[in-house]
């Protein structure tokens, strides 16, 4: 496989995760992004723990959607999800559209 063959890939990956993401992104309340993972999610728990001065996160994620680019089936729904890191994390609220009656 050439480098523009392996970029062309990447470009194709990349286009579908977007459409993915802009289908069903409207069904979650909150997107969570770690150094690995990309998640939405309608319920987040977050704990910050503070051990020997480490510091770790711990996220509940209730009625998920993952992607993760280091496994073979890169997106899946899941009931829940548990992460432990001691990475950054980035938890946002999703604006929800105004409902047209």
């Amino acid at each position: 496989m050439s480098a523009d063959d392996l970029e062309q890939y990447e470009a194709e990956i990349e286009h579908q995760l977007f459409q993915e993401y802009r289908d069903v992104s409207p069904t979650f309340r909150y997107v969570v992004e770690t150094e690995r993972r990309f998640y939405l999610a309608n319920a987040v728990e977050h704990t910050v723990h503070t051990d020997g001065g480490r510091t770790r996160v711990e996220l509940l994620l209730t009625d998920a959607w993952v992607w993760d680019m280091y496994r073979q089936t890169k997106m899946r729904f899941v009931p829940s999800v548990r992460v432990v890191t001691f990475k950054d994390v980035n938890i946002e609220e999703l604006a929800k559209p105004d409902l047209e009656l």
